[in-house]
């Protein structure tokens, strides 16, 4: 049981690597004005998710890049497109998915670097902004939508899209859902509410109907909130403070036996790499969404 009294575990963060500079060029963009001020901003990243050949992926949401950096820390402009990319997950077959703040889910092609929206919309309504997304075991896919809202407009929303390819909307009233995660038996759902400083709770029945929604855990107040979340081993979640399964397979006809997935966490100590185990993922080839 996890004891609130013990003592906090101390962990040394220190910077690996940092974006190049020829990668970097401030100014200002649609994305920033609302979202950092009107700040010049050269980048803002999010979404890291490492492969199985030890490469870390992040995306740059205000100019639409997906980078990628290798084990030695060089970075690797894999695409730029036009797009706000805010999350980033890599299926077990090697296919990256993107929640993108302004079109919607994206599929990009780690190879080719080709990228194709894959759900631009929710039952012909649009979403209000995509921010992060996380696979269960089973290959259903859940994700954010979070948009503008907040304690305000508390409509943002949190999504599953089955591994045959039905999308259902679980939340509807979230002020601001950003991170998101399972357990590890797969049975609860958590989502961090950015705005109003919580972790939700989504128990999941065994058909994966949602059961007593609650708050696992109240932060206190404060400029920003929780962002990216992802569950260690222990039942509680870890969390980090705001500003990274398998999906429905892409198309049958495509490749789906490379073998890539995302890890939770990956530490690089007096130059060697130790990287936590990838759990399998299983899914089910199928495409047909309501959108």
């Amino acid at each position: 049981m996890h004891n609130p009294f013990q003592k906090i575990k101390r962990i040394q963060a220190r910077p690996y690597t940092s974006l190049p500079a020829k990668f970097r060029k401030k100014r200002r963009t649609t994305w920033s004005d609302p979202n950092r001020g009107g700040a010049q901003v050269d980048s803002f990243l999010e979404g890291p998710s490492f492969d199985r050949e030890g490469n870390l992926w992040c995306v740059d949401i205000p100019f639409g890049r997906v980078f990628r950096i290798d084990p030695k820390g060089e970075w690797e402009l894999v695409v730029q497109y036009d797009g706000w990319p805010n999350g980033l997950k890599i299926h077990k077959g090697g296919w990256i998915f993107i929640a993108d703040y302004k079109r919607g889910l994206m599929l990009l092609d780690a190879k080719s670097g080709k990228i194709e929206t894959y759900l631009p919309t929710s039952f012909s309504e649009g979403f209000k902004g995509l921010n992060d997304l996380h696979f269960a075991d089973n290959g259903d896919l859940y994700f954010t939508d979070q948009g503008q809202t907040g304690i305000a407009d508390p409509s943002g929303r949190v999504y599953r899209l089955r591994a045959n390819g039905e999308l259902q909307r679980l939340v509807d009233n979230a002020p601001s859902p950003n991170g998101i995660t399972l357990n590890k038996s797969n049975t609860h759902v958590y989502v961090a509410i950015t705005r109003s400083q919580q972790i939700w709770r989504l128990p999941l029945m065994a058909g994966g109907t949602l059961s007593k929604t609650g708050v696992a855990i109240q932060l206190s107040g404060g400029h920003a909130g929780p962002d990216g979340i992802e569950a260690a081993r222990s039942p509680r979640p870890a969390s980090r403070s705001s500003s990274p399964a398998a999906t429905p397979a892409p198309t049958a006809s495509r490749p789906t036996t490379r073998t890539a997935s995302s890890c939770a966490t990956w530490e690089w100590a007096s130059g060697a790499s130790t990287r936590t185990a990838c759990r399998p993922i299983s899914w089910t080839p199928a495409r047909s969404v309501a959108s």
